[in-house]
C-alpha cells in the first residue's frame, strides 16, 4: 500500500478514501447510542467538560456558532442559551445518521428558530469567510482523515476576533492514569460496547483512534500553523481530555 496515500483508522493503516467509509460506518452503527457510548468512554464525567468547553468559549447574546462534528446535539443545547434568539446556532456533522438524531433530540427539547442543520466535512466547510464568532468541534477532530485541511478550514470561517474550541479526548499526563486508562480503554470498553451497543468492534476503534491523536502540544503547534493565535490548552481530569482555545486576530 503506497503510504503516501494511507493514514490511520485506529491503529490500521487504511487508504485515504476508505478511512471516510469506516468512520461513517462506525457512527451509522453507535448513533442510537452516542450519548451511552460518551458515559461508557468518560465514565459519566463528558457532560462536565462540555460545560467548561462553552464558558471557555466566551460565546455570548447574538453570536454565531457552529456546532462541528455536533453529534447528538449536547453542544448545540448548551451554546443555545448563550446565544439567546438573536444569535444562530449551525449543528453541523458529516454523518447522517447522527445528524438526524441530533435534530430530533433538539426539536424534542423545543429548541427551534435559531438552529440550523447542516452535513459538512470538517475539512471543506461550506461557509463563506469570517461567519462564525465561534466554532467547536467536541469528539470528532480525531476522527477527520486531514486534521490540518480541518483547522485552515475553520480558521477561514472564524470572524476577526472569533475563537476555536477544540473538546478531545488526549494524553494522561501521569504514567500512572495513563496505564489505568489504557487498561479500561482496551479491555473494559470494548466489552461494555458489546453489550450495550452490540458493536465491540467501534467501541475500539474509538479507543485507537484517541491514541492516535496527536499529543497536546502537537496539536497546539498544528493550531498556530493553521493561523490561529493565543493558542492554549487546558487538561482536564489528568489530560484524559484537552480543551485547546485558539483565536482569528
Amino acid at each position: 500500500m503506497n503510504h503516501e496515500n494511507t493514514t490511520h483508522f485506529g491503529f490500521k493503516n487504511v487508504a485515504v478514501d476508505e478511512k471516510v467509509k469506516l468512520v461513517r460506518g462506525v457512527f451509522d452503527s453507535v448513533a442510537g447510542q452516542y450519548d451511552i457510548m460518551n458515559d461508557l468512554m468518560s465514565m459519566g464525567i463528558h457532560r462536565i467538560w462540555k460545560r467548561i468547553a462553552v464558558q471557555l468559549s466566551n460565546v455570548r447574546a447574538g453570536d454565531q456558532v457552529l456546532d462541528l462534528a455536533g453529534g447528538t446535539g449536547d453542544l448545540t443545547t448548551l451554546f443555545e442559551k448563550r446565544v439567546g434568539k438573536s444569535g444562530q446556532i449551525v449543528l453541523a456533522d458529516i454523518n447522517a445518521a447522527m445528524l438526524s438524531t441530533g435534530r430530533d433530540r433538539l426539536i424534542n427539547r423545543g429548541l427551534v428558530g435559531n438552529i440550523r442543520y447542516a452535513q459538512v466535512n470538517a475539512e471543506c466547510l461550506p461557509f463563506a469567510d469570517n461567519t462564525f464568532d465561534c466554532v467547536c468541534i467536541a469528539f470528532g477532530l480525531r476522527n477527520v482523515t486531514d486534521k490540518d485541511a480541518a483547522l485552515r478550514s475553520m480558521y477561514r470561517v472564524l470572524k476577526p476576533g472569533g475563537r476555536v474550541i477544540v473538546l478531545e479526548f488526549s494524553h494522561p499526563i501521569d504514567p500512572i492514569t495513563e496505564k489505568v486508562y489504557d487498561f479500561y480503554s482496551f479491555n473494559i470498553l470494548p466489552k461494555i460496547g458489546g453489550l450495550v451497543a452490540k458493536d465491540e468492534d467501534s467501541y475500539r476503534y474509538l479507543a485507537e483512534s484517541i491514541r492516535m491523536h496527536p499529543k497536546q502540544d502537537v496539536l497546539k503547534q498544528m493550531m498556530q500553523a493553521a493561523g490561529f493565535e493565543r493558542c492554549e490548552y487546558f487538561n482536564m481530569t489528568q489530560g484524559i481530555v484537552a480543551i485547546h482555545r485558539g483565536y482569528k486576530i
